[in-house]
């Protein structure tokens, strides 16, 4: 009875900091979520677990902001390359063979951020824009659907875009309700999405929102230029403990 307590506190935990962490940077509850609870569980059922709890919070954190029909008709064909992308990617995760995906996936994370903190800028032209969108939404739904972690190539792009923070929230929240979608839809047909795990990926939607709650809390205290630089650092931070991760299943 003791373990299924601390079994329980320890997932709670787990998705209250995840939560908190999106609601403050608009991402990394897949990547905090997963890594953690990867100790305890397989990568595939931790991505099950997560199904409804990234729904939900991408769907709250899309509705929250100001400019939803702006974006979604300026990102509409990075959209669709995440549904094409996916069931791609979802063959990798459900065989198992992840690890390598993922650490590869935690080094960009890691350059990007190390990127963003200094004063280098990467911009993508409106003229490039319509050309790269479709790409970039297409290898982000690969690395979504092998990983369960829908950041990248998307978050980079959208810095590069130089959106403004309510917006750049807001278009993360769009495409990850997307990835979210697809990959709901590729674990369902895998048969990896059963009741059992969508009975406990309701009940860990409650963590997720009470860290999200607090998490948007905060995110409205914190300057433009501050929120900047824990946006990348948080980036390096979540690409640092993905790779470690990644690589400690590969060496183990």
């Amino acid at each position: 009875m003791t373990d299924s307590y601390t079994s329980l506190a320890l997932v709670f935990s787990i998705f209250v900091l995840a939560g908190l962490v999106k609601g403050v940077i608009g991402m990394g509850l897949p990547t905090i979520a997963i890594g953690l609870l990867g100790l305890v569980i397989a990568p595939v059922e931790a991505a099950a677990m997560l199904v409804l709890p990234s729904l939900i919070t991408n769907i709250w954190q899309l509705i929250s902001g100001p400019s939803f029909w702006i974006l979604f008709k300026r990102f509409k064909t990075l959209l669709i390359g995440i549904c094409l992308g996916t069931p791609f990617g979802v063959s990798f995760i459900v065989s198992g063979q992840t690890a390598i995906v993922t650490a590869g996936l935690g080094f960009v994370l890691m350059a990007y951020g190390l990127y963003g903190l200094s004063q280098a800028r990467l911009n993508v032209s409106k003229r490039s824009e319509s050309r790269a969108s479709p790409l970039i939404g297409f290898v982000t739904g690969i690395l979504s659907g092998a990983t369960g972690i829908a950041a990248l190539p998307a978050a980079p792009y959208y810095t590069a875009l130089e959106l403004k923070r309510d917006d750049l929230i807001q278009a993360l929240g769009l495409s990850f309700t997307v990835a979210s979608v697809a990959l709901a839809i590729g674990l369902l047909v895998t048969g990896e999405f059963e009741m059992e795990i969508a009975t406990t990926s309701l009940l860990a939607l409650i963590p997720a929102l009470i860290g999200m709650f607090l998490g948007q809390a905060l995110r409205k205290r914190i300057p433009q230029e501050k929120f900047r630089r824990y946006f990348f650092f948080s980036l390096l931070f979540l690409g640092s403990y993905t790779s470690f991760r990644a690589l400690s299943l590969i060496w183990s």
